[in-house]
């Protein structure tokens, strides 16, 4: 089978939150086509690694089957948190696009899925 790089963002979106100096990290599938794909390659490995240079010293994966979801919670992410980082909002939602850049491994064929999830958007 033929694979190709695609950014996450082009088969899920994401819902962030923040607490503390931990963040929470939504990734929600578009369509059930790609799921398996999301739930395969996204792992607590990759989202670690991500947020490495930030601080972050956990990360764990929580599989929501039902709503096509992965929620991802992330330790020492936020410098202290909102109340005490000197970073203007660097918190919950600019990270969550940080997620979504990741690159993965789709089939070939996901393509035409993609294009006709596109021309929905529009």
């Amino acid at each position: 089978m033929n694979t190709i790089k695609i950014p996450l963002h082009e088969i899920a979106h994401g819902r962030t939150g923040d607490k503390g100096n931990r963040l929470n990290i939504s990734v929600i599938a578009y369509s059930r086509e790609f799921w398996p794909i999301i739930l395969q390659q996204v792992t607590e490995e990759q989202v670690l690694a991500l947020f490495k240079h930030r601080g972050a010293s956990r990360v764990v994966r929580y599989v929501v089957d039902n709503l096509m979801a992965l929620n991802f919670v992330i330790d020492d992410v936020l410098e202290g948190g909102v109340n005490s980082s000197l970073n203007i909002d660097m918190h919950g939602k600019t990270n969550s696009f940080r997620l979504l850049g990741l690159m993965i491994d789709a089939p070939e064929e996901i393509e035409t899925h993609i294009t006709k999830l596109r021309s929905t958007k529009s």
